[in-house]
């Protein structure tokens, strides 16, 4: 028995040829760059730390505040620990255990002789870029001692208060662009755009609205969100319109699928973090079937004609794509009310996540392409969090996680299994095996950063004083 012979990738890639000439050439652009932020960077190390003796236990407080701070940014349990046992160690708590789950955080540690424990419940409000930007600045005094607890635990319920620095209509208009922007790179053509886009102002407003009702009921903004999206997209394609389907259901529903949240469930599940992994990946499963359900619902309701889902719009010719790139980064700047001055940052980490992304699927394929986009954004948001204006790496590297889309292709495949077709299994094993590519790609990338702080470090010994 034979076994047929099977050709490379890149052989019958379907990459266009000037796709790859741009991703090589902003990859070129961005290497010098990168080089020249890495030597200017600001250098820090653990003997910054200042220790302050806490013998009354509040730094248990602090810890507590600051891990469910962490968590409602969306950190995975692992940095989350790591900050907590920073913080004690800054205190001088020097046996203090911390335990930190998606929806409860556990410190406790010896204090003049007796046992403090502090639960605090966490996952209750979902926290907006700017105030993961000000997160990240408390927590990093904190795990230097340099801000008194009290302090600390201020700063934490300020930001928590804060308003998002954008009024509404703007944050309406990124919602917008980002839709406008997705519909661009999944091959919607210039009508299509223009309906995802439009479909993308209701959404936005939708959840805008949505935003004040409580969390029992956020289910239901989501629901009809993809019911409406799906049942305007569903009566177009009985048309004669040539539009898309696919880019107009997807890209207005794009900063609602749990991409973000599917892919740190793996990297939990890939660090051993079984219960925290577990949970993360079921309440994006559930995202992604409250979704589907909408757009099941709409389908049923009116019904689906014939349609070809492969075909891909180019309306804009090779550069489209890069362009959509940089609205969709000032999209999510406006809608998840990023800093200004951080819309640089992120663009840099988009190009480079996105120009990897294209030369992976040239000699990959597909799901590989989001580990190559995965492992060479996350040194390049490693380094933006060094610099004195750059954001924390959560904040630069999020919106790379929406670009890479994984949930979008688990959408179809979910949608299409409730629709009753098994052949949808395919597209969420796809979906799967994309998401633990971003998230071992993640991982690489985090390696690949380590390795270059022990080099800067091994140097910076060797310089005499």
């Amino acid at each position: 028995m034979q076994r047929p012979a099977t050709p490379p990738a890149s052989a019958d890639s379907d990459v266009p040829v000037w796709s790859v000439i741009i991703a090589l050439a902003v990859l070129a652009f961005a290497v010098p760059i990168l080089v020249a932020l890495g030597r200017a960077a600001p250098e820090s190390s653990e003997s910054d730390t200042t220790i302050r003796p806490d013998a009354d236990g509040e730094a248990l407080a602090l810890m507590s505040e600051a891990g469910e701070a962490m968590i409602d940014s969306g950190y995975d349990v692992v940095s989350v620990q790591a900050a907590m046992d920073d913080i004690a160690f800054a205190n001088g708590l020097r046996h203090a255990e911390s335990i930190a789950l998606p929806t409860v955080i556990m410190v406790s540690a010896r204090v003049r002789g007796q046992v403090r424990t502090s639960v605090v419940a966490t996952g209750t409000q979902s926290l907006r870029l700017h105030q993961i930007e000000e997160i990240d600045d408390v927590v990093t005094a904190a795990r230097r001692g340099l801000a008194t607890t009290k302090e600390g635990i201020d700063r934490i319920a300020k930001i928590r208060a804060m308003p998002p620095p954008y009024p509404p209509p703007v944050q309406l208009v990124g919602q917008i662009l980002t839709s406008a922007a997705l519909a661009v790179l999944l091959g919607g053509s210039l009508l299509g755009i223009g309906i995802a886009a439009l479909l993308g102002s209701f959404v936005g407003a939708l959840g805008l609205a949505g935003a004040r009702l409580p969390a029992r009921y956020q289910v239901l903004v989501t629901v009809t969100a993809a019911f409406v999206v799906g049942l305007s997209v569903f009566l177009l394609s009985r048309t004669n319109l040539d539009f898309g389907v696919l880019p107009c259901l997807i890209a207005p529903l794009a900063l609602l699928l749990p991409g973000a949240q599917l892919t740190t469930s793996m990297i939990e599940l890939a660090t051993n973090q079984m219960i925290s992994g577990a949970g993360r990946l079921a309440a994006g499963a559930m995202q992604l079937v409250l979704l589907a359900l909408g757009i099941v619902a709409a389908a049923a309701l009116v019904g689906i004609p014939t349609l070809d889902l492969s075909r891909a719009y180019s309306p804009l010719g090779p550069i489209g794509p890069w362009i959509a790139v940089a609205v969709f980064g000032l999209g999510v700047v406006l809608n998840r009310a990023a800093r200004a001055r951080s819309l640089g940052w992120i663009l840099l980490v988009l190009y480079v996540a996105y120009g990897a992304q294209v030369l992976g699927n040239l000699f990959f394929g597909g799901v590989l392409s989001a580990f190559v986009g995965a492992a060479a954004m996350t040194p390049v948001a490693a380094l933006v969090a060094r610099q004195r204006t750059g954001p924390p790496a959560m904040v630069s590297f999020t919106p790379a996680f929406w670009l890479l889309v994984p949930g979008a292709l688990g959408l179809v495949g979910v949608t299409t299994i409730l629709d009753g077709d098994s052949s949808g299994l395919t597209t969420v094993l796809t979906t799967a095996s994309t998401m633990i590519a971003i998230a071992l790609g993640v991982l690489v990338g985090w390696a690949i950063t380590g390795v270059f702080r022990r080099i800067r470090e091994r140097r910076r010994m060797m310089v005499p004083p």
